[in-house]
């Protein structure tokens, strides 16, 4: 099959023509929406793992899966939100895997009577010359609050959108929302603190 160039005038039509393109089908269009799309996509990943590569992998999935399910979408205009909702869906399955990876790494490390300091949880990284900044800060938070941290200042989600976005209750999403930002808070005084002297 020979694929003809993507149009010039892609680059310059409106996303929801783009979508609706992509909705039918068009290679090219999907592409073009990548290409808009991907940086946010990316740095929304880096921003919950704080592992660029991962953070690529994660917005390949979502893409991935968008390119999968576009014809499902209801609405053009309703992409961002869309996509938005997909790339959570893939941190959700990605955080699932790795607690379960966890587990198992603690039940090895337990039978083997290898409890030592650090054994259980190695995947925490702390240290005194660990660089810690706001996205360290975050890494600190458990993954759910991270994940409504990041939606509620970094993406400007409502509470009601990182509710309906994650299927996390809403009152959940108010209180991970509340302490996370206090904990950040905490946490990035305390190193204000210790580097001011």
């Amino acid at each position: 099959m020979i694929q003809k160039p993507p149009s010039p005038k892609l680059g310059e039509a409106g996303e929801v023509a783009v979508v609706a393109l992509a909705m039918n089908g068009d290679d090219a269009a999907f592409g073009e929406l990548v290409r808009r799309r991907q940086e946010a996509i990316r740095n929304l990943f880096r921003r919950m793992t704080r592992d660029p590569a991962l953070a690529d992998d994660l917005a390949q999935q979502a893409f991935v899966a968008a390119w999968k399910s576009i014809r499902s979408l209801k609405s053009p205009s309703a992409f961002g939100a869309w996509l938005r909702k997909l790339a959570v869906n893939c941190w959700l399955q990605q955080v699932r895997v790795k607690k379960h990876e966890v587990a198992l790494d603690e039940a090895g490390a337990l039978e083997a009577g290898a409890v030592e300091a650090g054994a259980i949880g190695r995947h925490w990284v702390s240290g005194a010359a660990e660089r810690l900044d706001l996205d360290g800060a975050l890494a600190k938070l458990p993954p759910d609050a991270r994940l409504c941290v990041v939606l509620a200042y970094s993406e400007g989600m409502s509470h009601a959108e990182i509710s309906e976005s994650t299927a996390i209750p809403l009152g959940t999403v108010k209180s991970h929302v509340a302490r996370g930002a206090a904990r950040l808070r905490e946490i990035l005084h305390a190193y204000g603190d210790r580097h001011a002297k």
